[in-house]
């Protein structure tokens, strides 16, 4: 690096929590936090060496080269109108559903995407190295500066257009986040059971590890995979009184079934 970069945040949610410390302790050092909440700005700097708190969006006078927009979906494109940069800025979001284009509201050209394919939760820590981040940039000196951050924190770094970005967040939509529903569904029958959840764990991380190992299409067992009716009735049975339960149970069985005809 010819020079050191610094970089400011904005939003202080689960994504900064985890990408601002691993940033500063990079070599890109953190400066400024701005977030709707004061009081969830204030934490995250005190997890940076020497982050002060922004309480607006004018950093025409901001030390900054890098302004990372780590807010919820919705507030991308109003975030993107309000803020004053200095010339020649960097700005990126780090969502994974919203195009590129939704910062092209700011007056700088070089917008661009930083987004970290991953979960985040405030009280999990995060091993950034390999960690898929995938960049997208407006031109080709935003692209070179995102990949330059993205590779500070991890070996594994991709150029992903928006287009594809969906796609990719639609995919772990299911593999993430409705697979944790599961959980939480399978979690409550055993609950209401008296039963405890860590009953499933090693079954749980066999299933993630098999899937890995062999590919999710070879891993998959279970009574619908088997076309075993019988046993499939005896669920629906038990599951009567929950309408919505029986129905999800239902509709993803039959899913199955069809991926997998019997032969």
């Amino acid at each position: 690096m010819a020079h050191q970069q610094y970089v400011t945040f904005i939003g202080a949610g689960n994504v900064a929590w985890h990408l601002a410390p691993a940033l500063d302790n990079a070599g890109f050092p953190v400066r400024e936090v701005y977030s709707r909440s004061t009081k969830n700005a204030k934490a995250l700097i005190g997890r940076l060496y020497q982050a002060e708190l922004k309480t607006d969006l004018d950093f025409s006078s901001s030390a900054s080269q890098i302004f990372i927009v780590a807010v919820s979906d919705d507030a991308i494109s109003e975030i993107a109108q309000e803020i004053v940069l200095p010339d020649n800025a960097i700005i990126a979001h780090t969502s994974g559903a919203q195009p590129m284009s939704t910062l092209s509201y700011t007056a700088g050209e070089n917008i661009g995407v930083f987004y970290p394919l991953q979960t985040f939760s405030k009280s999990k820590k995060i091993d950034f190295s390999n960690l898929p981040i995938c960049v997208e940039a407006e031109n080709k000196f935003t692209r070179n500066v995102l990949i330059e951050l993205a590779d500070s924190i991890s070996k594994k770094v991709y150029t992903v257009d928006s287009a594809d970005r969906r796609s990719l967040h639609i995919a772990a939509v299911f593999a993430c986040n409705f697979t944790n529903h599961f959980f939480k569904i399978a979690s409550d029958i055993l609950k209401s059971k008296k039963m405890d959840f860590d009953l499933l764990h090693p079954l749980v991380i066999e299933t993630v590890s098999k899937a890995m190992e062999i590919g999710p299409e070879n891993a998959q067992t279970g009574p619908a995979v088997r076309h075993d009716f019988e046993t499939l009735d005896k669920h629906m049975e038990y599951l009567d009184g929950n309408e919505e339960l029986s129905e999800l149970y239902k509709l993803v069985s039959q899913h199955i079934i069809d991926t997998y005809p019997k032969e």
